[in-house]
């Protein structure tokens, strides 16, 4: 009987703490579970609707609400200045067409620098800003970097003339001189569309430069030739004032200028006499 009953004991004691065993099992899959909620709801991060575009959309296209769709997009990687309404892109009060100015991608955010306003034009007068004028300058396969310009690049200006004298009144031949840096292009011969896949020959260029500038240039284009040089679309560095003669540019050196021989005079000695009412100098040997 008493064996009985501690195998009973026995069995029991087994059977609490297989229970035990696996109710901390439990209690430890749930706590996993919930430090791994924790974990994913601390990873979530806020979005906002942005609208992007439903297909490749090229320069001049009419905007159309069928070519845009909303999409959850990071709050703290907002593009600048896109869209978070449709009404914000076709006002209800203003059924004017609104164009493309610049290619915009498939799935790219809606930005308002690359759509016009509605009822724009979508011609080069809409990418002039405030207080800037459009100027066009001649170039060729040299001076226009081979074809590879597009508008929306920035350019430095050069320009090469011939200066007769300086103010030290010597002649330095040719002289190439920046005039003008990180001026933006807004259109390349008549086309204003930053998408052109191909390279083009232009025989000109259209920049933006404030009226100042726009006289220089104009100035510069009269006297002499002008050339471009292609910024980098990732380069905010200024450059600095660039002057290059022929002579620098050979490493010719000006001659010094003889300081004058003084030539030493002879001395003369003079003596007055008068001869009757008149009165003459006759040269005598000096005593000194």
């Amino acid at each position: 009987m008493r064996a009985v009953f501690g195998l009973v004991l026995i069995a029991g004691v087994g059977l609490a703490g297989f229970a035990v065993m696996m109710a901390k099992k439990q209690f430890d899959a749930y706590q996993m579970q919930l430090a791994q909620a924790q974990s994913a709801q601390s990873q979530i991060i806020p979005t906002v609707e942005v609208f992007v575009a439903n297909k490749t959309l090229n320069y001049g296209d009419v905007l159309t609400a069928e070519d845009l769709r909303a999409v959850k997009w990071p709050s703290n990687a907002i593009p600048e200045g896109t869209f978070a309404a449709m009404t914000d892109i076709f006002p209800e009060n203003n059924t004017a067409p609104r164009y493309v100015l610049r290619i915009i991608e498939k799935d790219e955010a809606l930005m308002a620098s690359k759509i016009s306003l509605p009822g724009e034009d979508a011609g080069i007068n809409s990418r002039i800003e405030r207080g800037m004028r459009a100027f066009a300058i001649k170039v060729d396969v040299a001076s226009g970097v081979s074809g590879f310009l597009r508008p929306g690049d920035r350019v430095d200006v050069y320009w090469t003339g011939s200066i007769n004298q300086d103010i030290t009144g010597e002649a330095r031949g040719e002289i190439t001189k920046l005039i003008e840096a990180n001026v933006r292009l807004i259109a390349v011969d008549q086309s204003a569309d930053g998408g052109m896949s191909e390279a083009l020959i232009a025989r000109t260029v259209t920049v933006a430069a404030r009226p100042d500038q726009v006289a220089a240039l104009a100035q510069a284009q009269s006297t002499g030739r002008l050339s471009l040089s292609l910024v980098g679309a990732n380069d905010d560095t200024i450059a600095e004032a660039i002057e290059v003669d022929q002579r620098a540019l050979l490493g010719l050196v000006s001659a010094p200028i003889a300081a004058p021989v003084e030539i030493e005079k002879e001395e003369v000695c003079t003596t007055r006499v008068r001869r009757g009412a008149e009165v003459v100098e006759l040269a005598i040997p000096c005593t000194n």
